[in-house]
Parts: C-alpha cells; structure tokens; sequence
C-alpha cells in the first residue's frame, strides 16, 4: 500500500536564469510544476508571470500544415532534444517557408478536388438528359421561349392531366428512376412565370444546363475529358507534396520536436512568480529523483533551492502517484475512479486486488468459464490495452478456483467427481450449492466473510487515523475503536448466540462493550476536540448537541445493519449461477441432437457475459459502500511530470 514518495522543490534566482531552470525541470521528466504564489502568505511584493508564449503560433503554423498535407509528425526520442539548438528567427524563417510550400500546395489540390466534385456534379445532372437533342447555346440565344431542365416527382407527373386546358403545361421526360423524370418544359416568355408557378406547386426542382454548351452528350464528354485532366493534376500535386515531404521530413520533425519542447519549457515559466528581476519556481518531484535533479541544479550557480519533505506541505495537496508491483497494479483502475488517495493516506490498491478478486470468484464460480474471463481479460489487454483486461485476469483465475470447489465445470455439476474420488477419497463434489442446507450454510458464510471485511476496514481506518494524527476518527467514530468494539460485540454476542449457541451476552457485557461503545460514538465530537486539544471542542448547546447526535447514531446503527446485510449478494450469486446454468441445460434436454450442443455453448456464452458483468459491478458496489467508505477519503490530484518528447 504504496504512494510515491514525494518532495518539494522551491528554486530562487535572477530573471536571466529562468529559461535554463525551467529547461532543467523540463529534461528531468520528473517535475510537477505548482503555482508558486500559493506557498507564501505575504505576496504583495510578488507577481504571476504572463507572458505569451512565442513557440505557440509556430509551432501551430507547422503543425497545421504537415497535417493539413495528410502527413504526420512525430516528437523525438527526449535524449535526441539534447543537441539541437536554433535560433528563434531562424525557426520562424524556416516555419514560414516550409508552411508557405505546402499550403500553396495544398490550396492547389484542394481547387482542383472542387473542380473535380462540379464535373462529378454536372456529369450526373447532364447525363439525364442525353437523350433530348438540343443544342444548349441556341437555347440560351432563345428571345421569346424559355427552357426549364430539371426533375420532377412521379406522383406530380400524373396530376399535369389536371392542366391540360393550358398548352404549355406539358413535360416532356427524358430519364427516370424510382420515384422522379428527369425532362424538359418550354414556355413562351410572357406566360412563363404562371408556369413556372403551376410546376413548382408540383415540386419540380430545376437544373441549370443553360450555363454548358453544346448537346448534353457533348457536355458530358466534354466534363469527363475535364475531371480527367484535374484526376492527373491531383496525382502532379501529390508527387510534389510527397517530394517535398521526403525533402523536410527529417529537419521538420527536428524542428517540430524542438518547438514542442521549448513551448512546454516556456508554459513551466508561467507557475513561477516574479519578484523585481527574481523569480521563484516551486514544485514536486520524486524523492527517488532528488539526487539527479539537484546535480542538474548545481550547475547554475545563482541559483539557490530548497527541499522540503511532501509530508510538512499537506496544506499544499501533493499530488500522487501509486507505487505499487504487477501483481496489484491492474487494481489501480478501480482506485481511479473512486478518487486518488491524498498524500498521507494509505493506498487501498492491494486490499482492493486481495477482496475483489476474492469476491468475483467466490460469487461466479466455474471452473470452465473462469478460464475464459481470464482468455477474454488477456485479449483485452493484448489487442487493446484495456486496464480491465488485465484485472479480469486474476479474477478469471479466482472463478476456476471456487469452481473447483464447487465442482462447476461450463455448468455441469458432476464432471469433476472422479478427482475428487481419485485425491481427496470423497464420493462426490464437495459442495452442492443446491441443496437446502448448503444453501444456508452458503448465506451464512457470505455474512461472515462481509462481517470479516467489514472488521478489516475499520480496523484499516484506524491504523490510517492514527498515522494521520485524526485521534476522534481512530478512537471515538463509528470507524474507530469504539465502531469496532460495538460491531464486533454485536456480532459475537448476538450473531455467536444465534449461530454457535454461545452465551456470552450478560448485562455487563451489554454495559461495557455495547452501550458504552455507543455512548462513546455519540460523544465522538466532544472528546475527539479534548483529545485533540481543539479550542471549538465544547458545543454551543448541550441539550442540541445531545438530540442532535442521538439521532445520528440511528443512522450509524442502520449502516452497520446495511453493510453487513450487502453481502447477501455474495451468497445469492452463488446459487444465481447453479440456477441460470441448471435452466440452460433444461433447455438443451427438451431440444435434444445438435439443439443441445448449441443451446449449452450459447447458455454458457450469455451465462459469462451477462454473470459477469452483474457480478463484476457487484463487487465494485460493495468495495465502494462497504467498504472504502469506511476508511478512504480519496480527493488526491495526480502526479503529472512535465514530460518532452517521446518516452524510450
């Protein structure tokens, strides 16, 4: 249960020696930049640098005009930025002569794949009208008639019956398809716009031939010869670009990566605080680092640092980063979205890894099945880098293991009873989920292995309260030593009575390990305040602070009852399994033949997805409520180095 240990780092200097300080911090890999403002109380005399970036619209320009050209830059490797240097006029130079190349390149294709889309356009519109032998340039010479192109619905051109007392309401169709003609209607221009009205109200929709020339089988001859020669002019322009980009390529990505890194070394400058011609520049860094980035340090002569513990700076929030071995860090994920943990406060990683994995297998338990989450988990990782996948995994594995005590193999409930024979001398599977008194027996252990962690997680709590100093959190709350000894009392006296037939129970008993543990909880405020020696420790109102905590207990008494009665569904999912799979194999037996193999694959296949996915949120749910909640806090921000180029 590890977090990185972490220090802070406070760097003092002249102006002049800024660039060289954030060029440290940003080679290191290491460093978290904080603004420096938020560390001292008197900032009067101080203030946040503002500068704009100058690496930023160039680096944009280049950018833009790589990818604009269908190319892609890549950052260099970090220990390659250690040799380039360049001047900042001869980036601009260089930035604006390469991005004026390939845009005009790219303004080029770009009017000729315009000019190739209105041919594409005007082809299909043309092509309609092949069969009509008209002459385009004598109908726009036309003084007294107009010439109307264009398409017109099916269901309209039936109802032109209904004009036919008008003589040049009359559609003269060329092609067709579906749903609409494509033709021609002529008008005498003093009528024309009646008629012009009477087709639009049948939703005709005109096409703008009179703009080509010559027969619209010339145009369209003519057209197809034209996007042919902007097809060649394309494949011209590409060959230019790709030279051009085999030509750049190598000094581009230089000056590509060198932007890249001297902007994010210039963004590192705006956490600082100015102070007349000093700066001051605060962050975090790997106590692991410290050796290697103060060496670095010591090279600037004026410049001073200070270091200080992460564990003196909590007001300050250090960022966090789990620290944690292959075994446990998949679980990471999980950890993730509940919430980092803050700096001094334990890593729940390993518990989660431990009780999850537990508890997936506990409640989905077959031996085939579990091998095929675990194969499914490994995919998942493999191919698509999925965090989940590799923490399916062991929780694959965890399943094959309860299925082997269950004797589950795909759902059937018997095919491991000649091992069991054979190693252990017993008849049959040890345990038959189904059978009324193992059902019970299987609630029963359900509730104890929730009363156990539930145990554990107070217990955790207050180990972390008492780490952090927070003595009513780890003595006197619900979660402390009070919250302990009340639980464990109930569950012993009351459940041990119940389920072992212990008597242990008695007045005293009830006095000292029950009421007095409640009385305690119900003054958590006041002798947490006297123990911490906190000024505010005496309330404003007895009498209101007494009712007002009286019914507060109620809510902490019907948590323990919650929590503990949660992990019924660990129990329950057990025999959810054996029932979903009993009704799979129901089903094969009423089909019979090839219906039952295909029916027992197909049950086995929605039994692993839909069961594993209810179980795994399951699980998730109670490590949440359950569990987390009693003793992890979480509100952490993450440890973000600031990192240039690409990691080896």
């Amino acid at each position: 249960m590890a977090v990185l240990k972490i220090k802070v780092v406070s760097m003092i200097g002249r102006m002049t020696e800024l660039d060289a300080v954030t060029a440290v911090c940003g080679k290191s890999g290491c460093f978290h930049p904080d603004n420096s403002l938020s560390f001292y109380s008197d900032t009067a005399k101080f203030s946040p640098i503002t500068e704009e970036n100058p690496y930023t619209e160039p680096l944009q320009r280049l950018s833009d005009a790589i990818n604009g050209s269908r190319r892609q830059l890549e950052l260099l490797p970090n220990d390659a930025l250690n040799n380039l240097r360049y001047e900042r006029d001869e980036l601009e130079e260089y930035v604006s002569s390469l991005a004026e190349k390939f845009q005009s390149l790219r303004e080029k294709r770009d009017e000729a794949q315009s000019k190739i889309q209105a041919c594409t356009r005007d082809i299909e519109e043309a092509s309609h009208f092949t069969g009509l032998d008209l002459d385009l340039d004598s109908i726009r010479e036309c003084r007294y008639i107009k010439v109307r192109f264009g398409r017109l619905p099916k269901d309209s051109y039936e109802k032109l019956n209904h004009y036919h007392q008008n003589p040049y309401v009359i559609f003269f169709p060329c092609t067709s398809d579906d749903i609409q003609y494509w033709g021609v209607y002529f008008s005498p221009i003093e009528v024309v716009s009646e008629v012009d009205r009477i087709f639009s109200s049948l939703y005709f929709e005109r096409v703008h031939l009179a703009e080509l020339h010559s027969t619209p089988e010339h145009v369209v001859e003519a057209l197809r010869e034209e996007r042919e020669k902007e097809i060649e002019r394309i494949r011209a322009i590409d060959a230019q670009l790709e030279a051009l980009w085999k030509k750049e390529c190598k000094e581009a990505r230089r000056v590509y990566s060198y932007l890249n890194q001297q902007s994010i070394f210039f963004s590192i400058r705006h956490y600082a605080a100015r102070y007349n011609d000093n700066f001051i520049l605060t962050g975090w860094i790997p106590a692991e680092r410290e050796k290697d980035f103060c060496a670095e340090l010591d090279k600037l002569e004026s410049v001073d640092y200070t270091l200080d513990q992460a564990e003196n700076e909590l007001e300050h929030s250090p960022p966090v980063q789990l620290k944690n071995n292959k075994a446990v860090r998949p679980f990471e994920f999980f950890v993730d979205m509940f919430g980092l943990p803050q700096y001094d406060e334990l890593d729940p990683t390993p518990f989660v890894a431990i009780t999850y994995v537990l508890l997936f297998g506990i409640m989905f338990g077959d031996v085939g099945q579990g091998l095929c989450v675990s194969l499914v988990g490994a995919l998942m990782w493999r191919y698509k880098h999925m965090a989940l996948g590799k923490a399916l995994v062991p929780c694959g594995f965890s399943s094959a293991f309860f299925g082997l005590v269950y004797g589950s193999v795909f759902g059937y409930e018997h095919v491991l009873d000649p091992m069991y024979r054979a190693l252990f001398g017993l008849s049959e599977k040890p345990v038959e989920v189904m059978e009324a008194d193992t059902t019970i027996l299987i609630i029963l252990a359900a509730v104890g292995i929730g009363i156990f962690l539930v145990l554990t997680a107070i217990l955790i709590n207050i180990i972390c309260s008492l780490r952090r100093k927070r003595y009513e959190s780890a003595l006197f709350g619900p979660n402390g030593v009070a919250g302990f000894v009340f639980y464990a009392a109930v569950v012993a006296g009351f459940g041990g009575q119940a389920a072992f037939g212990w008597q242990i129970v008695s007045p005293l008993f009830i006095i000292l390990l029950i009421a007095l543990p409640l009385l305690v909880i119900m003054f958590a405020g006041v002798l947490g305040g006297l123990v911490e020696h906190r000024p505010d420790w005496k309330p404003e109102s007895w009498g209101g602070y007494v009712m007002e905590n009286f019914f507060e207990l109620f809510e902490v008494l019907l948590g323990y009852a919650s929590n503990t009665i949660s992990f019924l569904r660990v129990g329950a999912f057990v025999l959810v399994h054996a029932g979903m799979m009993t009704m799979v194999f129901t089903l094969a037996e009423m089909s019979g033949g090839i219906g039952y193999v295909l029916i027992v694959i197909l049950g086995n296949i929605i039994v692993m997805g839909m069961e594993g996915l209810l179980v795994g949120i399951q699980v998730m749910r109670l490590e949440f409520y359950e569990m987390f909640s009693r003793f992890f806090e979480g509100g952490g921000r993450p440890f973000r180095p600031i990192v240039v180029g690409q990691k080896r």
